[in-house]
């Protein structure tokens, strides 16, 4: 039972942060069973050398495997420290070049405004898995959140929910909805973002505007390829780019953020 624990962990930790199972294996051949307390120094050491190469030696060798790490800065920034944390804050460096050039554009618009990411890709190796995503695995996508009004009506950095996924700008009874549809087809996944909120904020209402915006600059740039929202909202922001699809039913849904793509 101890080794498929280990094996567990492993794996586990591999697929939400890419380094997590090889820093494991480390900290089990550091401090041996026989040591006391082995449990928490094993902890311990796994912490710091987890964070040692996260900080400091990732970010560094991810551009030999044509990624870099998303800079802060005071046009872009994440919205859960977490995809900092867990690795998943690397892209290809021309997807850099278009997130920063947009982020510098939204904000001449809207000054208060920064563009607030989400999941990107990992640092290492085309074909990896991002879970849950099933194609972000080669630097070339990234999740980019909607703009939406604070509780005084203007534009707010914050979002409907900690992890930035499933709450959801619903279709109106007047237009198309897509997630019954597909649903009815069985992808019974479609949906499932709402269960991973991880806590929610109702003070926040959705702007158009903005938003609309913010996909028009990224429709612009000749660097992008594809865009993934909902239907529904494309219709309701009248949205006409071909850059703009449907990303099919065996995705999830598409109204709580945006899915940007390049060549």
């Amino acid at each position: 039972m101890r080794k498929i624990a280990l094996i567990v962990i492993f794996i586990l930790l591999t697929l939400s942060t890419q380094i997590g199972g090889v820093v494991y294996l480390i900290s089990i051949f550091v401090v041996k069973k026989n040591k006391k307390q082995y449990r928490l120094k094993r902890f311990l050491v796994f912490t710091v050398i987890y964070l040692f190469a996260t900080y400091l030696i990732v970010p560094y060798t991810a551009p030999i495997f044509g990624r870099v790490k998303i800079k802060n800065a005071s046009t872009i920034q994440s919205h859960n420290f977490l995809t900092k944390l867990m690795n998943r804050n690397y892209v290809s460096p021309e997807l850099e070049d278009v997130i920063v050039e947009i982020s510098e554009e939204i904000s001449v618009k809207y000054p208060e405004i920064q563009l607030i990411y989400l999941d990107a890709n990992f640092p290492f190796f085309d074909g990896f898995p991002l879970l849950p995503h099933l194609s972000h695995n080669d630097g070339k996508k990234i999740d980019i959140a909607f703009i939406y009004n604070g509780e005084n009506g203007s534009p707010t950095n914050d979002k409907p929910s900690n992890s930035g996924y499933g709450v959801f700008e619903e279709p109106k009874e007047n237009e198309f909805n897509q997630t019954e549809n597909c649903k009815e087809k069985g992808a019974w996944q479609y949906d499932y973002p709402k269960y991973l909120t991880f806590g929610t904020n109702s003070n926040l209402t959705f702007n158009q505007t903005a938003t609309k915006k913010l996909i028009e600059l990224f429709v612009q740039n000749k660097n992008v390829k594809k865009i993934f929202i909902e239907p529904h909202l494309k219709q309701r922001m009248n949205l006409t780019s071909s850059k703009i699809r449907f990303q099919g039913c065996k995705a999830v849904r598409h109204d709580d953020h945006l899915h940007v793509q390049v060549n």
